[in-house]
């Protein structure tokens, strides 16, 4: 930060792991690479599914693209959701392509990953997912990457789940950065051009009294045209929602035809926490989404609010902690830190997937 570049960016929204991870590594917003949430409603079948399968990509990404050209690779993903959109395309048996992931790296072959025995040529013990040593790992793999295989690019992608249990100046929070402040010291002093940006922001999402600030909007829906008519997607979901209990600030809803929109948009609006409501077309055209994979409205709740279908559907259980979380416009803006000095001015604001470009095409020489 000193020597280098300090500067804000903008994550795309909304602001969730899966889209902005995916524009980071094909450079493109959701409206091309098609990756609008980590759940959706599936047009094709009419069901609701988790959007972590290879084929829900519809652009290469820039690893790809390297490898295509006979460059090293290596791509190391804390969650394992992550670790086959991100390698897609990857072509392991040439010996230029590593991809795997923290959460199964005791699963790792040559065959599917591109190397054998992940646990023991990174030599930590095999890590906990819900675990600040899950983010921990994937460094540790990136630096022992680095020393031996030396690729030409590498992507390594952390978990958010301490900032969804710790604010910023806690005691876990420090110590979380305090650690990545080392690895990315060992990137930085083996010579690597560094880029570290997020894939989004976190905020507090609680009342006083440490419950979570929820609005249901399946409820809302509800009374604005037939019960169970209209249905509610939280694109937040994922496998690991112990630590945000799928609550987040984005939802899209999908209505029956015939449905008065503009009305319940109007409606949707004026509930108290909501930042903004808006049709599909507004949507899909300001957050540059995939139009097929959005449903008739799109609704954003405020700085401390969250998004939620009815109180029965979500499993807050695991919440040991009040709640922190993102999706919407206030995470939007995110650091974006650089080890070596900038050619030229910073045009802000800089997008989160501008990353690669960044390290690749405006550090000066």
């Amino acid at each position: 930060m000193r020597e280098g570049a300090n500067f804000a960016a903008l994550s795309v929204i909304p602001s969730f792991t899966n889209p902005n991870n995916l524009s980071i590594v094909t450079g493109r917003p959701p409206a091309v690479h098609g990756v609008a949430g980590n759940y959706f409603l599936d047009p094709a079948t009419g069901e609701e599914v988790m959007m972590n399968d290879a084929r829900f990509l519809r652009a290469d990404t820039i690893m790809k693209g390297f490898a295509d050209a006979g460059a090293r690779v290596a791509v190391v993903t804390a969650k394992d959701k992550l670790r086959a959109l991100l390698g897609k395309g990857l072509d392991f048996s040439t010996g230029r392509a590593i991809a795997f992931s923290a959460e199964k790296a005791d699963q790792a072959t040559h065959a599917a990953n591109g190397l054998d025995g992940a646990l023991a040529f990174v030599g930590q013990p095999l890590p906990a997912i819900y675990s600040a040593a899950l983010s921990e790992f994937a460094f540790a793999a990136g630096v022992k990457l680095l020393a031996s295989f030396r690729p030409d690019i590498m992507y390594l992608s952390t978990t958010d789940y301490v900032q969804h249990k710790a604010a910023p100046g806690s005691t876990a929070a420090d110590a979380f950065y305090a650690m990545v402040d080392r690895y990315v010291g060992a990137l930085d002093g083996a010579g690597a051009v560094v880029v570290l940006t997020a894939d989004h922001g976190m905020n507090d999402k609680h009342l006083a009294d440490g419950s979570p600030d929820v609005l249901y909007l399946q409820d809302v829906v509800d009374k604005l045209v037939a019960p169970g008519a209209a249905r509610v997607i939280l694109p937040i979901t994922d496998p690991y929602v112990a630590h945000h209990g799928a609550l987040g600030s984005f939802a899209t809803l999908y209505l029956p035809p015939g449905a008065d929109r503009a009305a319940i948009v109007a409606a949707l609006a004026a509930q108290p926490g909501v930042e903004a409501a808006m049709e599909r077309e507004e949507a899909c055209a300001r957050f540059e989404l995939p139009p097929d994979r959005v449903g008739d409205i799109v609704v954003l709740s405020g700085r401390h609010k969250v998004l939620g279908t009815t109180a029965a559907r979500h499993d807050l259980s695991g919440l040991a902690e009040p709640l922190r979380s993102h999706g919407g416009l206030w995470e939007q803006r995110v650091p974006m830190i650089v080890n070596r000095r900038l050619a030229g001015p910073t045009l802000e604001p800089l997008r989160n997937f501008d990353a690669f470009d960044v390290a690749l095409n405006r550090i000066a020489r």
